[in-house]
């Protein structure tokens, strides 16, 4: 498939470097990990940033880079590109942004990540709102439920008490391979977060919203959910882009994570129906799973 405006751009995908995740494997706590439960490996959900990749060259038919990504060699791959860019890193956590251009060939550049928590990288599950605000909980007693899993606790005492600001842009956007397929092509997320006056690593989202239809896409950065009737649902994705399907957000590597452990449904979600202190969740391939709260005002 050619590229509509005949501009070049590569596929990419961020994935979290950390050394501490070598510690999930074999792990019985950690057991609904995945791809680091199973492998003994420094980087975060390997096997499903590669999908994406694939997933995302196949739509545009690059035939080199479908072919550089597939299979069990394909992973393999990945894995010793990144093994040569954080060669000096020592323990990280680092990002690791791996591009994936059109013949096939895969570049990596490493830049520093914030600190993560286990707990946060593969979470049990997304509490109701309220249980991040609270305060510690109370021996068990006769009568009394028992205490949250300690994956739960360790999340609420590391992320509680300082969560995301998160925003509504100021302009609509438009569904398009390029919200649908993780580009080079960032031009719209970049111009969303300076709207939104965010110009770092700061504690702040801003959210993506559908100029079509008026729902939530995504995040800037991130995968988004809700709390909508007793459960957590995130923007609909359809494995393969359409522009009438789904939310018109990103393929995530995070989000695929959380829908297959059920920690969260898919939806629909209208900007006009988010409230102003509303609790919310995100993620992304880097930094794992986040808390917000909705500003608007």
């Amino acid at each position: 498939m050619a590229t509509p405006d005949g501009s070049a751009f590569q596929l990419y995908s961020s994935v979290r470097y950390d050394a501490t995740l070598r510690t999930v494997a074999g792990n019985e706590a950690l057991k609904h990990a995945g791809w680091n439960y199973k492998n003994s490996s420094p980087y975060y959900m390997l096997d499903f940033h590669r999908d994406r990749l694939l997933r995302a060259a196949t739509h545009w038919g690059w035939e080199a880079a479908v072919a550089a990504v597939s299979g069990d060699a394909g992973l393999a791959r990945l894995s010793e590109v990144l093994d040569k860019a954080v060669v000096d890193e020592k323990d990280g956590p680092n990002r690791c942004r791996i591009t994936l251009s059109q013949d096939g060939q895969i570049g990596c550049d490493v830049s520093g990540a914030t600190a993560t928590p286990l707990s946060g990288l593969f979470p049990l599950e997304f509490p109701a709102p309220g249980f991040m605000t609270s305060g510690p909980d109370s021996a068990s007693e006769e009568g009394v439920p028992p205490p949250p899993p300690p994956l739960l606790l360790q999340m609420r005492a590391t992320m509680g008490q300082a969560p995301y600001e998160v925003t509504l842009d100021d302009d609509r956007t438009s569904s398009s391979p390029y919200t649908h397929y993780k580009t080079t092509r960032r031009q719209i997320y970049d111009a969303a977060r300076k709207r939104a006056g965010i110009t770092g690593p700061e504690l702040k989202e801003v959210l993506l919203v559908n100029s079509s239809s008026g729902v939530i896409m995504d995040g800037s950065i991130s995968t988004v959910y809700f709390w909508r009737n007793g459960r957590w649902v995130t923007p609909p994705v359809p494995p393969k882009y359409g522009k009438e399907s789904g939310s018109g957000g990103l393929d995530g590597t995070t989000r695929r994570w959380a829908l297959e452990r059920e920690l969260a449904v898919e939806e629909e979600v209208k900007a006009d129906s988010l409230q102003h202190g509303e609790e919310c969740w995100m993620s992304n391939g880097v930094r794992g799973y986040l808390f917000g709260k909705v500003k608007l005002q």
